[in-house]
């Protein structure tokens, strides 16, 4: 479904993505993991051309988008959920959903999406009238990611979807996360609880400054000795 070559991507003078090429297939979870300033938003804003590459591409589907503008890459089936939320806070939790719409047309499909979204995410529906910025944090994570479903994608990028979340609402996102997985949707996940994140996905690729260093199912990746002692405290 997506293909990422040799892709190359500076921030002025600082070299943040560094020739790496990695996939994720249909149907698949797929997380980066590494540390802090590893390239893994990088990767996603890049993907969905918020970010422009120096060289490489990417192809989604057959097509290379690697210039295509950031609101075509969502016609065309990839969805965004941003780091920190990003929700619009002066708006209610039903007018933040309307917003993932934005592409679509047809009334009819976006009340379906809607309500699906809403049997995903029960307490967004009870909170459908409620101002964004008032939800609490694990909340606003639920009303991004629902947001970013409303544009029914075939693939959904997910940036650090547990940040500054209790644990209890982490097991919550990532049981949410493995549901739209298994309706059809691929997630490329980046995630610095790589516990979890490695708990729920069919692959994955640990990016080390720029560099993908290693790669493989996410058992052997969980197993691998360099990643337990630098990411799961093992």
């Amino acid at each position: 479904m997506l293909q990422v070559e040799n892709l190359n991507v500076y921030y002025g003078a600082i070299h943040a993505l560094q020739g790496i090429s990695f996939n994720v297939d249909q149907g698949e979870i797929v997380t980066l993991i590494g540390a802090n300033g590893a390239g893994k938003s990088t990767t996603l804003r890049t993907i969905s051309g918020l970010l422009r590459s120096r060289t490489g591409s990417i192809t989604f589907k057959g097509q290379d988008i690697s210039l295509v503008p950031a609101e075509r890459i969502v016609r065309l089936g990839i969805s965004h959920v941003p780091e920190g939320r990003k929700i619009f806070a002066p708006l209610s939790v039903r007018e933040n959903l309307f917003m993932g719409a934005f592409t679509r047309d047809d009334q009819a499909e976006i009340q379906e999406t809607l309500q699906r979204v809403f049997k995903s995410f029960p307490r967004l529906r009870e909170r459908a009238g409620q101002y964004g910025g008032t939800l609490s944090g694990g909340e606003q994570q639920m009303l991004a990611t629902a947001r970013g479903l409303m544009s029914r994608p075939s693939l959904l990028l997910m940036d650090e979807p547990s940040m500054g979340l209790s644990p209890i609402l982490v097991e919550e996102i990532f049981r949410i996360i493995t549901e739209i997985n298994k309706e059809g949707t691929s997630i490329l996940l980046v995630e610095q609880n790589a516990q979890m994140a490695l708990s729920i996905a069919h692959r994955a690729y640990v990016l080390e400054t720029g560099r993908i260093v290693l790669s493989g199912s996410a058992k052997e990746i969980a197993e691998n000795p360099q990643v337990k002692a630098a990411y799961l405290g093992l």
